[in-house]
């Protein structure tokens, strides 16, 4: 078999999950300050960001819209 052949890139839905977004667009999507996203990480109450650089860090965008998803459920009435 050829491995050139073999499409090597992954299914639109793996790719959407593993998309990093930056700390402007962790924001917007979870309505918190800067401040706020930083102290809940500290305390493990947060997702924890990934290293993308050497000055620069991003979420993983699936993972912060879980978190979105569980505190909505947590609380709502």
């Amino acid at each position: 078999m050829d491995l050139t052949a073999v499409k090597r890139t992954p299914p639109a839905a793996m790719t959407a999950s593993l998309s990093l977004i930056r700390l402007p667009d962790v924001c917007r999507a979870t309505g918190l300050c800067r401040s706020m996203i930083y102290q809940l990480e500290a305390a493990q109450r947060f997702l924890r960001r990934v290293k993308i650089g050497e000055r620069a860090v991003g979420w993983v965008e699936g993972e912060v819209q879980l978190w979105i998803s569980n505190r909505v459920d947590t609380y709502r009435l």
